[in-house]
């Protein structure tokens, strides 16, 4: 057993499995309080390293491309302290940090684990269901459906349309953006309906416009990662709805499904303008980017 306990967090290597737990302190982000413990199996793992630094170091974890849903779904947009897979190390503990990685890489040789992308996801993700509350709204998913209830500060065409239900089968894609705090984030839920739809955030029903709290609206990283352990692995993807975005316009029965949806978004916006929900100028704006868009 290879073990380093720090304030930041414990690493323990048993030969097979890297058992990672988040420390307690007030330091330690809530992100990684919340995401919990993590068992990384060693066929997960590209690579290991110690970083010595002025004061301390960093000793951080490289997983295989495709092996875990979380990096999968933030796409590396993770900030830096959020980061479950590095542990910041105290400087008279760097031989351990060192020894604990040593230990990883012989693993990694002995067993002779590819640095190729998986072809299936190597982790499990965040447990379900999970729930949470953000700037504009709270989202939960129970492993078959996402929800998503607005809250009282969302723009009022969300709040017309009622919270907005969204089957796994439904899903092609999540898409997620932190918010940093000088620019706003989303948490997008693309479905085959929606794959073509460029409405900005504050405005498309099926997207979480994150602009509030850094620290809580971080946490829908966990919803994004746990729906996407649910969809299909990238590496059994072929020719889904954002490599035909690009490609010249569809003729036939696909470009007529493209253009019932169309039909049905412009219908559901002169509903909410007939009942008043939306005034002249709102109605005009939004048209014009569900138009754009498409």
């Amino acid at each position: 057993m290879a073990e380093i306990i720090q304030r930041d967090g414990t690493w323990a290597f048993d030969g097979s499995t890297i058992r990672i737990t988040p420390g307690l302190h007030r330091s330690v982000p809530l992100f990684r309080q919340t995401y919990g413990e993590i068992a990384v199996p060693l066929e997960a793992v590209s690579g290991v390293g110690y970083e010595p630094q002025r004061g301390r170091g960093r000793l951080r974890m490289r997983l295989r491309e495709g092996a875990d849903p979380l990096l999968q779904a933030t796409g590396g947009r993770l900030p830096e302290a959020a980061d479950p897979y590095r542990l910041t190390v105290d400087a008279d503990r760097g031989g351990v940090a060192e020894f604990v990685a040593e230990e990883i890489r012989h693993a990694l040789l002995l067993d002779q684990v590819p640095k190729a992308p998986t072809a299936a996801y190597l982790l499990p993700g965040p447990p379900v269901p999970v729930s949470v509350r953000s700037s504009d709204g709270t989202v939960s998913f129970d492993g078959a459906q996402v929800r998503v209830d607005w809250a009282d500060t969302s723009d009022r065409v969300k709040r017309a349309t009622g919270p907005r239900i969204i089957g796994l089968g439904d899903l092609v894609q999540v898409e997620w953006l932190p918010n940093s705090g000088y620019e706003d984030g989303f948490l997008r839920f693309v479905t085959r309906e929606t794959a073509f739809s460029k409405l900005p955030p504050e405005r498309d029903p099926y997207t979480l416009d994150l602009w509030g709290s850094v620290r809580r609206d971080l946490l829908t990283a966990l919803v994004a990662a746990a729906v996407t352990a649910r969809l299909p692995h990238p590496a059994t993807r072929t020719g889904d709805a954002f490599t035909q975005r690009d490609r010249p316009p569809a003729t036939g029965p696909a470009r007529a499904d493209h253009h019932d949806v169309l039909l049905r978004r412009l219908r559901e916006l002169g509903e909410l303008h007939r009942d008043g929900v939306l005034t002249d100028e709102e109605f005009a704006r939004t048209k014009a980017t569900v138009l754009r868009g498409f």
